[in-house]
Order: structure tokens, then sequence, then C-alpha cells
């Protein structure tokens, strides 16, 4: 079942004098349970991508739908009664609110639905224990490290259950073993909640932990890898050789 239906996407910022056009005509889907990088050099419209996909953003032209739903045409209060219950986000930087505690910020999106308080600490829990932060459920953002930090941020993108999850660069600030950590984690909640998860990032190790690698060139998909039965090292080579042809740059920091 496509879970995700792009087609057609435009996307130009400017005017009609000076025009830049990012996504050119670009088609794309996603089933439930898929893992899937968006991949591509600096300026190859990736996170332009992610960002109109996830609704961030307005596309210029073409159609966005998630489960069926027509995301284009929806006024702003719909669309963020949408947001609110279908999507879930990993931010690069965090976007914890330094005065909540952790269990706090992870229950933000269970506090603004109909959620009971006892369900809400049934999620809670749950999702803290799978991601490993429940021992620091008590800390504040600033008192927990990075990685710890962006668990906290996965936790609060999955604890409602969303139809799809946007992640933008969600390893970006973190050392590579709380990279793998976070990744791992990833992982294992695709698996086990079979939830679909959409993640930009410039990064092949980050990249080799999914289902399928789309990789961006000039506003449109200039290919992809399904990783189907190979080893996750085995992928990370693939999607290397790729990133090579491609020209992409392998460290944007």
């Amino acid at each position: 079942m496509n879970i995700l239906e792009a087609t057609k996407i435009y996307k130009s910022y400017g005017n009609k004098f000076n025009m830049q056009e990012v996504l050119k005509g670009l088609d794309l889907t996603i089933t439930k349970g898929e893992f899937v990088s968006i991949m591509g050099a600096s300026g190859s419209g990736k996170t332009t991508l992610l960002n109109v996909l996830s609704s961030i953003d307005k596309v210029s032209n073409g159609s966005i739908k998630i489960q069926g739903n027509e995301m284009t045409r929806m006024k702003e209060k719909q669309l963020a009664e949408f947001r609110k219950n279908h999507l879930g986000f990993i931010f690069q930087d965090y976007n914890l609110l330094d005065t909540l505690t952790v269990k706090e910020n992870i229950l933000l999106p269970l506090s603004i639905s109909n959620t009971s308080r006892k369900v809400a600490n049934q999620k809670f829990e749950a999702v803290a224990n799978e991601l490993g932060i429940y021992e620091i459920k008590d800390k504040y953002p600033n008192e927990i490290s990075g990685g710890q930090k962006q668990r906290t941020s996965a936790a609060r993108a999955f604890i409602h259950d969303p139809s799809i999850i946007f992640a933008d660069e969600p390893t970006g600030a973190l050392d590579s073993k709380s990279a793998s950590d976070l990744l791992n984690k990833l992982s294992q909640l695709n698996q086990k909640r079979s939830a679909t998860i959409v993640m930009v990032t410039h990064d092949p190790v980050a990249a080799s932990y999914c289902n399928r690698v789309i990789f961006i060139k000039d506003g449109q998909i200039y290919t992809q890898l399904n990783k189907g039965e190979e080893s996750r090292q085995t992928f990370f080579k693939d999607i290397m050789k790729t990133q090579g042809v491609l020209g992409g740059v392998q460290n944007e920091h």
C-alpha cells in the first residue's frame, strides 16, 4: 500500500525576473513500512523535497497525497490538524524545549490531543524503553548528551503513531557512536512498528540502514537503490559507488 504519492512536483523560489527552479516535475511513491533515504549533493533539492513532502513548505505545482489525503489542497487549519495526527518530525538540531523534561518533551504531541493520561503514560513508557531513554525521563535537555537529545526527539516523533515520520539529517550533529545508536533504534522501530520513515542524509553510513535510497540530482530523481537481501556493508558500498558517480558531497559538515 502506498502511504505517500507525489506526482509532478515543482518547487520554485524567487519572482519571474529571478526564478530558481529547485524541483522539476519529480514523481515519488513510498509504501507503508518503508525506511527510505533521500541523498544528493548540496543544492540538489533533497531538503526542499523533504520540506514539501512534510508540508513544511508548499509546492509550486503538483500533487502530494499521504494516506490518500491531498495535502496541496488543504487550508492551513486542516493542514495543522493533519500534521498533528499523521506526521512525525526529527530535526538535526533536536528542537526540544529546554524548560521541559525529557518525558514532557516526548509527551508534547499527545498533550495537544485528547489522549488520556493513562494511555499517554503507557505510550511514553513503551517508546522511551524502545529508545533506551526511560532512565533519563526526569532530566532536562541541558543535562543530557546529543545522542540522548536526538533519541528524545525520535521518541516524540513516534509517540502518537504517525502515518509517516520525516527526519532531516538526524545524525548530522552526532558523533559516530551516537549516530549508529540512533540509526539502530530507528531501524528497530521501523521493523517493530511498521513505521514509515523518510530521511534526508548526506551520510552513506546512515543511508545504509534504510531499505531504499533515492538519489536526487538537479531537482529530479537520478537513480534509486534497493537493499533487498544485501548486508548493510554491501549496501553501503553500493551507495558509495553511486554517490561517487553522482559526484555527491560525502561530508557536508
